[in-house]
């Protein structure tokens, strides 16, 4: 696979892509959501391909929960296709503007970064959801899924490409890397003649190695060691609902929760109410001693546990003495994704909030929410946890730079 080819395809791609107007941008969304649904029975074909394969390598349950497909989840891309086709076309926007002493009128305008790389795991929904978002913000992508969602990524991606040519639009606006060997991988992301920015999604250890491996520019995204914390004040019954909520809907994913943090002062209530409340879903629980002396069947907590990312039905349990001692541990472990406090003490809330160092902070909500889709952005291309460019969910706006437009009169400078 020659990736120079595709880069320089995406290039030129990437200008046609950055002159479209709004409407068509949208008319071609809506024809790929279209055809998302029309070729439903071909993408779960695909799919059902590579969760034999999966099985086969022995890939844990919630990992494939993550690479499955089926009708709903085919709606809901293109439900998301559809929610980007309705949002504010960024390109253009003027961020602002001034005249200054010499008379130019200044001005700081929206536009594409140019092309997206995205380097993902075993998630075909990211296919969808990056070149949706790419595509509307002016951008042409070349992505490289994990060898686990080949057969789906390759059918996601024909059709997508199918409804550029029937629309007269170049086909390397979405661009898929076949070749799923570290080889390939490693040159996308060293590819710095053509990519303009590389994206990352997966666990914080593949993330880990993609900084450390390209030359690229990397926005670090979706290694999520997510904690909350039940304070003292806490309405433990919500506490409840929040907790079972955030750690078994779907563990796999980088919102998920890990790590539970409680007050010493309804540790001995709240434990073995949550821990009965789990139990249905199989979660196994680690615990540190002052959890132990009160759930003593539970598993010791290891310093390695406490900065995992388990992406499975396990939760990891740390009494502490107060707030501080809970902001204290979290900011030491956390990988800046989403964290939460459930407390009915408004000014332990507060704190929380401005002292913990994470991308979203929850007030009595589930970390289940940071998702591009429930922040109203249509879909997301990752979520950010680094703080340069961007933070948090990424949308179409994360998705621009901007460029300084002058105009003047004839001035030169004296």
């Amino acid at each position: 696979m020659n990736l120079n080819k595709m880069g320089v395809a995406a290039k030129q791609a990437a200008f046609t892509l950055g002159q479209l107007a709004t409407s068509r941008k949208d008319q071609v969304l809506n024809a790929m959501a279209d055809a998302l649904l029309a070729n439903q029975t071909q993408l779960l074909q695909a799919n059902a391909q590579d969760l034999v394969t999966a099985k086969v390598r022995q890939v844990k349950p919630p990992m494939l929960d993550r690479l499955k497909l089926d009708e709903d989840r085919i709606q809901a891309m293109a439900t998301g296709l559809r929610q980007v086709a309705n949002l504010p076309d960024p390109i253009g926007n003027i961020d602002g503007g001034f005249t200054n002493e010499a008379g130019l009128v200044i001005s700081k305008q929206r536009v594409p970064l140019g092309v997206i790389g995205m380097i993902y795991e075993a998630r075909p929904n990211v296919t969808v959801d990056a070149a949706a978002l790419c595509f509307k913000s002016g951008n042409a992508v070349i992505l490289r899924g994990g060898k686990e969602a080949i057969q789906s990524n390759q059918a996601l991606t024909k059709i997508l490409q199918d409804v550029l040519k029937v629309q007269a639009l170049p086909e390397a606006a979405i661009q898929l890397v076949s070749d799923t060997s570290h080889e390939t991988a490693r040159a996308l992301m060293q590819l710095n003649d053509y990519l303009d920015v590389l994206i990352p999604r997966g666990s914080g250890s593949f993330i880990k190695t993609v900084v450390q491996t390209a030359t690229v520019p990397v926005i670090e995204t979706g290694a999520g060691n997510c904690h909350i914390y039940v304070d003292e004040s806490a309405d433990l019954a919500m506490a409840v609902r929040i907790i079972v909520n955030a750690k078994t809907q779907r563990p796999s994913v980088c919102n998920a929760m890990e790590k539970l943090i409680i007050n010493e002062k309804v540790a001995k209530s709240f434990l073995p109410a949550i821990a009965k409340a789990l139990a249905p879903y199989q979660v196994e629980l680690r615990g540190d001693t002052a959890a132990r002396k009160i759930l003593p069947l539970i598993t010791p907590a290891t310093e390695a546990d406490w900065e995992t990312e388990y992406n499975d039905y396990i939760l990891a349990i740390k009494v502490v003495p107060d707030l501080a001692s809970a902001i204290n541990h979290i900011n030491r472990y956390n990988t800046q994704h989403s964290e939460a406090i459930i407390t009915n003490n408004y000014q332990h809330s507060v704190q929380f909030t401005q002292q913990i160092d994470a991308a979203v902070v929850y007030v009595n909500a589930s970390t289940r929410f940071t998702d591009g889709f429930e922040f109203g952005f249509g879909a997301e291309i990752g979520i950010s946890t680094q703080k340069l460019h961007a933070r948090g969910p990424m949308g179409l706006r994360e998705l621009t730079t901007t460029k300084y437009v002058v105009l003047g009169t004839g001035q030169i400078r004296e």
